[in-house]
């Protein structure tokens, strides 16, 4: 890939293609061009036939801190009625959906603080290590909006399950990497020095597996995760999202 990003770096090494989120004055918020260079990223990675594994990690302190929340106002001036947002939830939903359904193995590498915007991308890569002083939150309904972001419910309450995302969510707490396991959020933790050899380990045997075998797998994963759910109401993340925003936007200028 040779792609010159502004919020990413790319590195593409042999069978296993790493991308960090490269914006850490902002904690590597979550902006629209972040998710619009992710989706070109990602939407090449089925092309490239010699990619098993795919690294997502960030630059400096944190992970990721969120949506980038300055974007709002902006896209709110330019369209009150809330198109822009509903554009850029769109985007979010690609970009969680992209990792969890691309051919290859999808890997989150967690430090720092994981907040919002950041456990939805974390929580739509297939695997998930974190160093032990990893700090998680959702801290949507603090801000005064639905956790509606990427789709980011349905895949909490099928990996977490629905009494402790509840608690999760309605309080808006901090929670640390151990408990992030006990949870499934992470599926191992290791302190921070060792979590690249951590990754060694998955990455290793990953890459010697059959291309064919793997994709069929995570059909496999993705269907019979979806076999019980009825309806996908995340569908309509975008439009409470905007929604949700336009009014507090409205409130804030009363």
């Amino acid at each position: 890939m040779t792609h010159d990003f502004k919020t990413l770096l790319v590195t593409h090494e042999g069978p296993v293609l790493r991308v960090r989120l490269n914006t850490p004055d902002t904690g590597n918020a979550v902006s629209g061009l972040m998710l619009d260079e992710l989706l070109a990223v990602l939407g090449a990675l089925d092309d490239d036939t010699d990619i098993r594994v795919l690294v997502l990690s960030g630059e400096g302190d944190d992970f990721c801190l969120g949506g980038d929340r300055s974007e709002f106002p902006e896209l709110l001036a330019q369209d009150a009625g809330g198109l822009a947002l509903r554009a850029l939830g769109n985007k979010a939903r690609r970009v969680c959906d992209a990792l969890a359904t691309t051919d290859v193995v999808t890997v989150a590498r967690l430090h720092g603080g994981v907040v919002g915007a950041g456990v939805g991308l974390a929580l739509f890569c297939d695997l998930r290590a974190g160093a032990d002083t990893t700090r998680f939150r959702l801290p949507e309904l603090g801000l005064g909006v639905p956790p509606a972001w990427g789709g980011i419910m349905p895949r909490l309450l099928h990996e977490v399950g629905a009494a402790k995302v509840r608690e999760l969510i309605l309080t808006a707490r901090n929670f640390d990497a151990a408990t992030a396991k006990e949870l499934s959020l992470l599926h191992t933790v290791v302190p921070e020095a060792e979590l690249d050899a951590a990754l060694a380990r998955w990455i290793k045997p990953l890459v010697r597996r059959s291309p064919t075998a793997l994709r069929t797998a995570k059909l496999m994963l993705n269907a019979y995760g979806k076999a019980n759910q009825l309806a996908d109401a995340s569908l309509f993340d975008a439009e409470l999202l905007s929604s949700a925003l336009s009014v507090a936007q409205h409130t804030r200028r009363g």
